[in-house]
């Protein structure tokens, strides 16, 4: 024995194209004798505990998320109040629509601003401030008169303090889960869709008994209840995973599967966002009455709070990008072949609870997905680019299906084909980030001299060019085999 070592793997940490090891990984830490041969090592593991304290962060998480995009989901049942009511003399239906879509824009568009405020505040900090922002919004808005009015209070204010929200909570549940993790993120995610659901049916009952003021105000006190409690509760792991919160990471666009990841969501939003608003006014414009609209809504949601939670726990066992193409074409299928065609209440209650279930695949998998495509550590980074992308889409997604309606025959016709082919284009994107994933798991595999069957998608760290090397001598299998090749991925 002469008393050295062997490098140890956690030496080729670098190599993976971030500044310090990634999640799950061993990290080796050198005592007081480093410099001398036989120095011994401490290897100290940050790996996600795959539950325990996780689990109250995800209750929190599908709380926060029931009072921010789930009230908004209510906004088709104010909408449809609004243009059956002429509630706000001299206002289009245009600028009715662009009041909805504006607050999940405006939730976006502060994701930056929210990115630096965790980074330099904490997470607490930036929750709070959300939970102050809609507050103010919801209860502002029971005193408006004129529609610029609505516009600042229902649409900015609100998106501004559900992004504060959105932003400190969404990296959370990630950071506590592996296996896991698809489960977790669903069963936080799937908040949005029971708030959707209760607050539809709550909207419409409160506006008939007591008025539009008096439901904005109630609104207002039960999300800053409920939110203030979530905050107090949430913890991040942001210090032990060494997260790189940065608002923009511009080195993420030199990477063609980020920009598959934004293709998805940027094609994904556009569709989503007509179904979430369009449903009860659709309902209304084949013969329904404004309560059977306000039930469609609610039914819509109820799909997203039952099939998230599976989305999860499928992606988790068939694999998160595998099950993120399905779901996303799925619910282009569903567009085609049963919207087109739901002339009564029944057959719109059913395509509204079915398509429901997958309506809202990127929400479920967005985080899951991303922490697949840029790590873990780069993921908050990640995020703050793909909402600032994702405010075209929410912001025009509505009044362009407004604008395709027709004034006679299937009046949403244009708009449902429209809806449908955002999906397909979706899933494209991510049939393509598949054929990458599965390429990125040849490469590690020709680098550690391994089968791809015994690399786990999950838990295979991005890589760049610089760390393969070796890899890049070894042919890749075509583009369709890698499509089509059975992997869980």
């Amino acid at each position: 024995m002469n008393g050295k070592k062997s490098p140890h793997p956690a030496a080729k940490a670098s190599a993976n194209g971030h500044n310090g090891p990634p999640v799950g990984s061993e990290t080796t830490i050198a005592g007081p004798g480093a410099d001398q041969p036989q120095a011994e090592e401490k290897r100290v593991v940050d790996e996600p505990p795959d539950g325990g304290y996780g689990w109250v962060c995800v209750v929190s998480t599908f709380f926060i998320n029931a009072h921010t995009w789930g009230i908004n989901s209510s906004y088709g049942v104010f909408l449809a109040y609004y243009l059956a009511n002429d509630y706000y003399p001299g206002a289009s239906a245009l600028e009715f629509a662009f009041i909805g879509g504006l607050s999940i824009s405006q939730a976006l568009l502060i994701s930056p601003l929210a990115t630096y405020i965790t980074r330099v505040y904490g997470t607490r900090t930036t929750l709070l401030l959300g939970v102050a922002l809609e507050t103010l919004a919801l209860i502002s808005a029971s005193f408006t008169h004129e529609i610029w009015q609505l516009f600042l209070s229902q649409g900015v204010c609100f998106g501004f303090g559900m992004g504060f929200l959105f932003v400190g909570s969404v990296g959370i549940v990630p950071q506590w889960f592996t296996r896991k993790r698809g489960l977790a993120n669903g069963i936080g995610t799937a908040g949005s869709g029971l708030g959707g659901l209760m607050y539809s049916l709550a909207t419409n009952a409160m506006i008939d008994r007591l008025g539009v003021e008096w439901a904005f105000r109630i609104l207002g006190i039960l999300a800053c209840a409920v939110n203030c409690t979530c905050a107090m509760l949430i913890r991040d792991r942001n210090k032990a995973i060494g997260s790189i919160q940065l608002a923009f990471d511009y080195t993420l666009f030199k990477r063609p599967a980020f920009l598959l990841l934004l293709g998805w969501g940027f094609f994904s939003m556009m569709g989503y966002i007509v179904l979430l608003f369009s449903l009860p006014n659709y309902a209304t414009s084949i013969g329904l009455s404004a309560q059977q609209g306000s039930i469609i809504g609610a039914v819509l949601n109820l799909g997203q709070a039952l099939g998230r939670p599976l989305v999860g726990i499928f992606s988790d066992k068939a694999g998160r990008i595998n099950l993120a193409g399905l779901c996303t074409f799925i619910g282009g299928l569903f567009c085609f072949v049963i919207w087109i065609f739901a002339k009564s209440y029944g057959v719109l209650v059913f395509f509204a609870i079915i398509v429901g279930t997958v309506a809202g695949t990127f929400w479920t998998t967005i985080a899951p997905v991303g922490a697949e495509v840029v790590g873990l550590k780069e993921l908050p980074s990640a995020l703050s680019i793909v909402w600032i992308v994702l405010v075209l889409p929410t912001t025009f997604a509505e009044p362009v299906a407004l604008e395709l309606r027709q004034k006679i025959g299937n009046t949403y016709l244009h708009a449902q084909i429209f809806t449908g082919f955002m999906y397909v284009a979706a899933a494209v994107c991510m049939c393509f980030l598949r054929v990458w994933k599965v390429g990125q798991i040849e490469q590690i595999a020709a680098e550690q001299e391994k089968k791809p069957d015994d690399i786990d998608a999950a838990s295979a760290e991005p890589v760049d060019d610089r760390a393969v090397s070796f890899a890049a001598k070894k042919p890749k299998s075509s583009v369709l085999k890698r499509l089509f090749i059975r992997k869980k991925v």
